[in-house]
């Protein structure tokens, strides 16, 4: 290799400073195992991210004795979710009856999320955190993967491991370099995001709005808004060919409390496209290497279980993981025994992703006029105890995973 890479050795690298890479990175070295996380960002400030932590996620950070830290971070709590259906609105989930420490989801910007765990991360002598470290594919030696290659401002580095993780995101440069297949499910939507500011005056509740074919969601951000409108899919251009102001006046007819500042949206430059994919690797594991979160599995925003359900495969990865590696004993059958546990919840997961796609977004998207509530929403302000149901799934998930390792 060329004498001017700088070489790095550590017994696990991870690619991607997101949710399941910084969980993953900080538990295992609180378990004693030398971590690398390699993220190509010079920092964690990045708009429109998964920023729903779960009451799953809530509860992990209290096994790690990390909660009340946690919540000293900017937040705002939401123990029901309702949503708005032309003119009639229904509570739709009550987290109020959970069997969990939190009893509720907390809206934290992913930026002060991320670098809580960093924070935490650098008070361990056996935890790297390495900023600007943009991963470019894999080293490999004898047909199993032994580390990452990276490109950073002070050149190329070379992170020799025991164990890689790919945990960079949809878009993995991980899985792409190990050639492992993906399964694509596809989603008939994507999400155009911006902010609007937030008055005094305003509700507190975050809120989901349905009406007239279109789908708005309102995010309480204490002094702004964060606003999703769903679109079909790939249709920016034909949004964008009806022009801005027909834009903010859709938005306008949706939430007529926020008509008086719709004009703060100047241009197309401050709305974001999210495309939504959904699809799972076949496979997650090759010698050497594990995928988790979304390189593993994309999820559509649909109940905002992303974020969670990446920090579940992180937390369910140090469990199984963190004793080979300290014994020196990893097997690749160690790292596929971690997509057999986290395979079945991504599964049922997307599954009702895709039929929250197919019998209430695809409707919605091919309506017009005023819309009613369909009967199955009817029946949660007929059943309040119904409430409890939706709940259980956005905020416990399939199959939540519990801390086992403690530490060093």
């Amino acid at each position: 290799m060329d004498g001017n890479v700088h070489t790095i050795r550590t017994d696990c690298a991870i690619a991607g400073g997101g949710p399941a890479g910084m969980m993953l990175g900080l538990m295992l070295a609180r378990a004693g195992v030398e971590v690398t996380v390699l993220e190509k960002h010079a920092d964690f400030l990045r708009d429109f991210r998964g920023d729903t932590i779960h009451p799953s996620t809530l509860e992990a950070m209290h096994e790690l004795g990390l909660l009340d830290g946690l919540l000293t971070r900017p937040h705002q709590k939401v123990d029901e979710v309702e949503i708005e259906i032309g003119r009639t609105r229904i509570a739709v989930a009550d987290f109020s009856h959970l069997p969990t420490r939190c009893k509720f989801i907390a809206f934290m910007p992913q930026w002060d999320f991320l670098d809580f765990l960093a924070s935490e991360g650098k008070r361990l002598p056996n935890f790297r955190l390495s900023m600007e470290a943009e991963v470019t594919g894999l080293i490999e030696k004898d047909g199993r993967v032994a580390g990452l290659l990276a490109e950073t401002p002070e050149g190329p580095v070379s992170v020799e491991a025991t164990l890689t993780v790919g945990a960079d995101g949809r878009g993995s440069v991980v899985r792409e370099k190990a050639g492992l297949s993906v399964e694509d499910i596809g989603a008939p939507f994507d999400v155009l995001w911006l902010r609007l500011p937030r008055a005094e005056s305003d509700p507190d509740v975050t809120l989901g709005r349905v009406n007239d074919g279109h789908l708005f969601i309102t995010l309480n951000r204490g002094n702004y808004w964060q606003c999703a409108f769903i679109i079909p899919k790939g249709g920016l251009e034909a949004m964008k060919a009806r022009g801005l102001d027909d834009f903010r006046k859709r938005i306008a007819m949706l939430a007529p409390h926020m008509a008086d500042r719709v004009t703060e949206i100047s241009s197309w430059d401050d709305i974001k496209l999210l495309t939504v994919k959904i699809d799972r690797l076949k496979e997650w594991a090759r010698d050497g290497l594990l995928c988790i979160g979304d390189a593993a599995h994309a999820m559509s925003p649909v109940g905002g279980v992303g974020i969670n359900l990446a920090i579940q495969d992180a937390v369910a990865a140090a469990n199984l993981l963190a004793g080979p590696l300290k014994a020196g004993t990893l097997k690749t059958g160690d790292l596929e025994r971690v997509q057999k546990r986290r395979m079945f919840p991504t599964r049922v997961t997307q599954g009702f992703q895709v039929l929250a796609q197919r019998f209430v977004i695809e409707p919605v998207l091919r309506s017009s006029g005023e819309t009613s509530p369909p009967w199955p929403f009817r029946l949660f302000g007929l059943f309040p105890v119904l409430r409890r149901l939706p709940a259980r799934a956005i905020g416990m998930g399939v199959q939540p995973e519990h801390v086992k390792v403690g530490e060093n």
